[in-house]
């Protein structure tokens, strides 16, 4: 007797439909599982047996062969472990199946019989969704999940017990629901605000610029100058997702396994911050199987690199492509797979070895020559990639013992939020949605300066030596500045406040 049962893998961010066909042949008891599984899924022939014997069965008699279909692509992960336990009951005859039409099964079983959580049921429901199939049976801790794609039919269960009372038509399960709309409502309590910090009210303007229009930013400054604690205030000053955003964000996270159970859809920008001994492949990604790095992560988060140079020059020259192109292609042997990342590069670091070269409080010990060192493992095409460039000195005693002053990050939310909403209608139709994305062509209709402000740039452009790269940085920050005021037309001032934020482009000396 052969039978047929759907369940789905992973690709990338994609999914894609698998045949289960579990056939028994007379012989002795054992199993044999094809179609290119990894060492989990030939693990499940123990799970499996040991399942269906804890939830009241007998173990099936003969000799089975599963197999996995299309045979040539390799499979991965636990999730197969309920259909192949339903195909084999159904196989010996055990229970019968009258509503094993058109659905899709997947879980991982426990040795009690419980059926467990596993990792991309989003991609695999948006996946259905486009195929046309209405139902898929998973793990209870999985419902949240899979029931964020409207059009599908979500049956949670607790055990393979309860899913075959179900397909055998013993059992009534509702389909499960949840309002993405009630996610969004939640207050997000980040723990953070930025009316917390006090002094750097020019750290905390440019950041608001950054946040404004998407802008990558290098923060400077010597040991215990506030870098970390601003940095970790910027998620509080970006502006929500959308749901899409969301669902985009949520595929990532539920893919690598990183989505909170208790939490079915990320509603708050991601902030990434690796440790600096982290890999190229950490950053990047890959590995034999190819998974999301840390900048697919961040993708429309932030992605904060504290101590900057510090981190291997191999995995910092890798982050050149995606912020160029907003994406990452991982190629292998058997496959090449494009991650999303698009995100904002937030890096902070000491202006020399010894971190007190712009302190006024303490003098520096290095040498010119180590300087010089310490800054050349930075290369030049990366920090043309940084659109601010921002000093973060040492607070003065006075500012230290006094009370924090300035404005919330709601208030400065607010003014985040108005200038995104311009640039989404600047850009409507198009696949730019901040100004950092903006394309030469756009650059050229969106960024015109008045004679004042054209004359300031080419000064500019003399005296701190800009690239072409950093020519357009600086105008595409100057159209954020304008945005934030509301102002159609970029002037003197905004070029002005822009051309501030490159002085540190000689790398550590100040173009004053």
């Amino acid at each position: 007797m052969l039978v047929k049962i759907m369940s789905a893998a992973i690709l990338g961010l994609d999914a894609y439909q698998i045949e289960v066909e579990v056939d028994s042949q007379k012989g002795l008891p054992g199993q044999s599982i094809v179609g290119l599984p990894d060492a989990s899924v030939r693990e499940s022939r123990d799970r499996v047996r040991a399942a269906i014997e804890n939830s009241g069965f007998e173990a099936p008699a003969g000799y089975f062969t599963i197999n996995l279909a299309p045979a040539d692509t390799r499979k991965e992960g636990p999730l197969y472990d309920l259909p192949i336990a339903l195909g084999m009951l159904l196989v010996s005859e055990q229970i019968s199946g009258k509503q094993l039409d058109g659905q899709i099964i997947l879980g991982e079983l426990s040795l009690d019989g419980s059926v467990k959580p596993v990792n991309g049921i989003l991609p695999i429901c948006l996946s259905m969704r486009d195929s046309g199939k209405k139902q898929i049976i998973v793990a209870k801790e999985n419902a949240d999940e899979a029931a964020l794609v409207a059009g599908i039919d979500v049956l949670p269960v607790e055990s393979l017990r309860e899913a075959i009372e179900y397909l055998s038509d013993q059992k009534k399960i509702s389909p499960h629901c949840i309002d993405i709309n009630a996610l969004f409502e939640q207050d997000q309590d980040f723990g953070f605000d930025f009316a917390d910090v006090k002094g750097q009210g020019h750290v905390k303007r440019a950041l608001e610029v950054a946040a404004a229009g998407g802008h990558n930013a290098l923060m400077v400054g010597s040991p215990g100058s506030g870098k970390t604690m601003l940095a970790r205030r910027l998620p509080t000053i970006l502006p929500p997702l959308s749901i899409e955003e969301a669902l985009e964000v949520t595929k990532l996270y539920s893919v690598t396994g990183l989505l909170n159970n208790k939490k079915s859809l990320v509603t708050a920008r991601p902030f990434r911050s690796p440790h600096h001994t982290t890999s190229d492949i950490g950053i990047i990604g890959g590995g034999r199987i190819p998974r999301p790095g840390e900048v697919s992560l961040a993708h429309l988060g932030v992605l904060f690199l504290d101590e900057f140079p510090e981190f291997d020059r191999k995995v910092l020259e890798v982050l050149r492509q995606p912020l160029e192109d907003g994406k990452v292609t991982i190629s292998r042997a058997h496959s090449t797979l494009t991650y999303p990342a698009q995100f904002m590069l937030l890096a902070a670091m000491n202006p020399c070895p010894c971190g007190r070269l712009y302190d006024m409080q303490s003098r520096c010990t290095c040498t010119p020559f180590q300087i010089q060192q310490y800054w050349r493992k930075l290369s030049g095409p990366l920090l043309d990639r940084i659109d601010i460039k921002l000093e973060v000195p040492r607070l003065k005693p006075e500012e230290l013992s006094a009370l924090p002053e300035g404005e919330s990050s709601k208030i400065i939310r607010e003014r985040v939020i108005s200038a995104r909403q311009i640039q989404q209608t600047r850009f409507s139709g198009t696949k730019v949605f901040s100004n950092a994305r903006m394309t030469p062509k756009q650059i050229k209709e969106y960024c015109v300066l008045d004679a004042e402000a054209e004359a300031l740039l080419k000064s500019a452009i003399v005296h701190l030596k800009l690239s072409g790269r950093a020519y357009d940085k600086v105008l595409k920050v100057a159209r954020t500045i304008a945005d934030l005021e509301g102002a159609e037309a970029i002037k003197a001032q905004h070029i002005a406040e822009a051309t501030q934020y490159r002085t540190l482009d000689k790398g550590g000396e100040r173009n004053v």
